[in-house]
């Protein structure tokens, strides 16, 4: 299945760079590390530390207006996070036993956003952006490389919203750096060892260049 995924977002990449030709479309290779950490809902289930990472690809922008533009893209997304579980206990017998999982996770995101852009000051904008991140997983690994496929949900889905500068170069060309926040409303695992929901989030550092 997730080779097949795969094969789907590659064909909506080449659809992408395809419209390239029209005016009001722009186009952004970016290049951006990220801290990363996986949140679990149940009370007893701990964060052991963040990971740090990197998100890279092309981010597509199609104004709609001069300020406004409906934002979207292809990026390789390498994250993760640690968790530490507790045992339980059941009728006096212990069931599971307390352990720690770290899981290295990489995806191919697809954002799906609105981008709220200033007017020039001295060749530089601000700009703004929110939306969703949608993505599917196409490997999960533990600490050692391990595969951890069957732990790991295929699809995952949050919300991501930032801002950052551009800085015009002439023409169409421009660079760009940003702060981003992507908070998950999904759970990324799948496991039947704990019974909790376990979400990911991440700090992202944008750096881009627009063409």
């Amino acid at each position: 299945m997730r080779k097949t995924a795969l094969l789907i977002l590659l064909f909506i990449s080449a659809q992408l760079l395809t419209a390239q030709s029209a005016g009001d479309y722009r186009f952004s290779f970016v290049l951006t590390p990220q801290i990363s950490w996986v949140k679990s809902d149940h009370t007893d289930v701990d964060n052991k530390g963040s990971q740090f990472g990197y998100n890279f690809g092309i981010i597509m922008d199609r104004f709609f207006s001069h300020n406004y533009a409906f934002s979207t893209g292809l990026t390789i997304n390498t994250t993760g996070g640690k968790l530490a579980y507790p045992s339980v206990t059941t009728n006096g017998t212990e069931t599971f036993s307390a352990m720690s999982q770290t899981y290295q996770l990489k995806y191919i995101e697809i954002p799906l956003g609105l981008k709220l852009r200033s007017e020039d000051m001295h060749r530089t904008n601000i700009y703004g952006r929110f939306g969703l991140s949608p993505q599917i997983n196409i490997q999960a690994q533990n600490s050692g490389g391990k595969s951890i496929n069957e732990e790991v949900r295929l699809f995952d889905l949050g919300y991501h919203l930032g801002g950052g500068i551009e800085y015009s170069l002439g023409g169409r060309n421009a660079l760009m750096i940003g702060v981003l926040f992507n908070n998950g409303f999904m759970d990324v695992t799948d496991h039947d060892y704990f019974d909790d929901k376990a979400i990911l989030n991440r700090l992202v550092f944008e750096f881009g260049f627009i063409f």
